[in-house]
């Protein structure tokens, strides 16, 4: 390990007082955190905290050193408490942080004060709160304005990590491509790292829904370039996720044997570390490997094996995966009776952490993986909870999958002749009367074919406008086109249907800015 404080524990005991004591050990605490040493950074703060669930002991401390201890003790409650999948640990690590913060402030240490924020974010971040977490991270770069900060950088980051979690890669690549000339700037080789592999997985991500080889070509240049930072700071807890993340890449482009080689030394990687949820989220990564590949049996169990350990801890958003793979792979095997309960648990773990983007997937999974099982209400309901939570997801394959869920429920849903088309029966709790594809009724009046293809064209999208309550997205995915194409579409040739669109509603703009 190559760490910039190289002070022993007698250093720190000859030390004249006790602020200057509890400097160097938070200093020492500190770089070991940074190396993911997170068991040797709690031993270093031992003289004034020991062990997570035990409040610091900052009397006699002058109030920024106060402040100091306690926020290593909250940072570092947080990591351990993630690894041990401690119940209450993150809350305990925010109660912490928190108070740090208002110290720092009460001290006119502004910079500090955006650090804790940033600590914070990811406290929120493990837990799936990424609203919360983003405020975090916008009201630590708010206080840093234009000041070049290293905390600037964790701010961009850990807010990039959250839009991508969050299912919005474009922000998240706006985000890195923002922050991208501050990082080239930074001699700090395990913050370059973390930045380079999560650019990786964001041009992984893109790159993969787009067919582009260029963006996936330049994703493997990235996690090359986070494997050697990660390797020059001696940070093994990061190198294991670059290769879980190489691997996930590997199993998208269905090439399994460098999938599992990566996947595997990932594992490893977690195992020497003893970090339980690191294993636990690289069995799920295995899991859909197999699911890939259609190894039902070694993804169930693998799988099932994830769930059991993440349900001891707080970090409910990777529980919520881990259930959803668990699910598929259940449903797979055709076990749809064990399948169902284990997506709505996935649904419920993911709602109760505030991460519609993970209550919303497992919601589409369970349309995709139960489509055969459920009955056409269920199914209608379980598609409409997706379709409301992944409404402003920015990830071309999750939108593909809901309009793959949206036709085929049209399809299958039941339909009366109006002038022009069938509408859609809005009686969810009517049984299923047919299982055909829609029929669309025209009466022949005479006239030109473009007469009445138009005709046709209109009943066909005033049905997807209503059995989309007016919203003209849903009704575009229903259609199989695209947002833009309806809405030019409806400006163009059917302005009599603008009365049954929703009012556009305009987004707000994110406080950082975009050159």
């Amino acid at each position: 390990m190559n760490l910039n404080i190289d002070m022993t524990r007698t250093d720190i005991e000859t030390t004249k007082s006790l602020n200057e004591r509890a400097q160097a050990a938070c200093l020492r605490a500190k770089a070991f955190e940074a190396a993911g040493e997170y068991e040797a950074a709690r031993t270093a703060m031992g003289e004034f905290w020991e062990r997570v669930g035990e409040r610091p002991a900052v009397d006699g401390l002058d109030t920024i050193e106060q402040a100091e201890v306690i926020l290593r003790a909250g940072t570092l409650t947080g990591w351990i408490g993630s690894a041990r999948q401690l119940r209450g640990a993150q809350e305990s690590a925010k109660d912490l942080i928190s108070e740090a913060a208002r110290l720092f402030e009460e001290s006119g240490l502004l910079e500090r004060v955006a650090e804790a924020r940033v600590d914070l974010a990811i406290c929120y971040w493990r837990e799936g709160a990424f609203d919360e977490a983003r405020v975090s991270c916008d009201d630590a770069l708010q206080q840093l304005g234009d000041l070049e900060s290293e905390q600037k950088l964790r701010a961009l980051l850990t807010r990039a990590i959250v839009e991508k979690v969050s299912l919005r890669p474009e922000d998240a690549l706006r985000t890195h491509r923002h922050a991208a000339p501050f990082f080239d700037k930074s001699n700090n080789v395990a913050l370059k790292g973390k930045f380079h592999n999560e650019y990786a997985t964001v041009l992984k991500s893109l790159g993969l829904a787009r067919n582009s080889a260029e963006l996936i070509d330049q994703a493997l240049v990235e996690y090359s370039a986070a494997s050697v930072y990660a390797e020059e700071a001696g940070n093994k807890n990061f190198l294991a996720l670059v290769e879980n993340n190489v691997g996930n890449l590997f199993v998208r482009l269905r090439r399994f044997d460098e999938a599992h080689q990566h996947l595997d030394r990932a594992r490893a990687l977690a195992v020497s570390l003893k970090d339980r949820r690191l294993v636990a989220q690289f069995d799920d990564s295995r899991a859909r490997a197999f699911v890939s590949q259609n190894q039902l049996g070694k993804a169930e169990g693998l799988s099932r094996s994830a769930v059991k350990v993440l349900l001891e801890g707080d970090e409910l958003s990777l529980l919520a995966e881990a259930l959803t793979t668990h699910g598929v792979a259940l449903a797979r095997l055709a076990n749809y009776a064990k399948a169902q309960p284990t997506l709505e648990k996935a649904i419920r773990t993911a709602q109760s952490a505030g991460d519609m983007e993970s209550s919303g997937v497992a919601a589409l999974s369970m349309v995709e993986e139960l489509k055969d099982y459920l009955p056409f209400p269920e199914l209608l309901s379980y598609y409409r909870m997706a379709e409301s939570e992944l409404m402003r997801s920015q990830h071309p394959e999750i939108l593909d999958r809901l309009g793959n869920c949206a036709r085929l429920l049209l399809a299958r849903g039941s339909f009366k002749p109006a002038k022009y088309v069938g509408d859609l029966d809005q009686d969810d709790s009517a049984p299923l009367r047919s299982t055909q594809s829609p029929k669309v009724t025209t009466r022949l009046t005479g006239g030109s074919l473009e007469k009445q293809v138009l005709a046709y064209e209109s009943g066909l999208i005033k049905e997807a406008l209503e059995a989309s309550d007016g919203s003209v997205t849903r009704a575009a995915r229903m259609l199989g086109i695209s947002h833009q194409g309806l809405a030019f579409i409806l400006n163009g040739r059917h302005k009599d249907l603008l009365v049954a669109r929703k009012p556009v509603k305009r987004r707000r703009r994110s406080i950082i800015r975009y050159h």
